[in-house]
């Protein structure tokens, strides 16, 4: 799976858990990018990135996370 197909799957993770069909990331979109992306929504975010990979993120690399891009990281690492 490259990036682009793990952005497709983590941007549909957002529509579904922010319940809104107009978000559109891309690998530099940030919280502030996001309407109700805030720090509770993002606990449920990564959640669902976790549970639709199969993987679990450190509070380590969480933190790191500047915007979509580094969660995308993550999530390659793991793969």
């Amino acid at each position: 799976m490259d990036r682009s197909e793990i952005l497709k799957v983590i941007n549909d993770i957002f529509i579904e858990t922010l319940d809104n069909e107009e978000i559109e990331l891309s690998e530099d979109s940030q919280a502030s990018d996001v309407e109700d992306w805030d720090s509770l929504s993002h606990i449920q975010l990564v959640v669902e990135v976790e549970k639709h990979f199969k993987i679990r993120f450190t509070s380590k690399e969480i933190q790191s996370w500047g915007n979509v891009g580094g969660m995308i990281d993550s999530v390659v690492a793991k793969l």
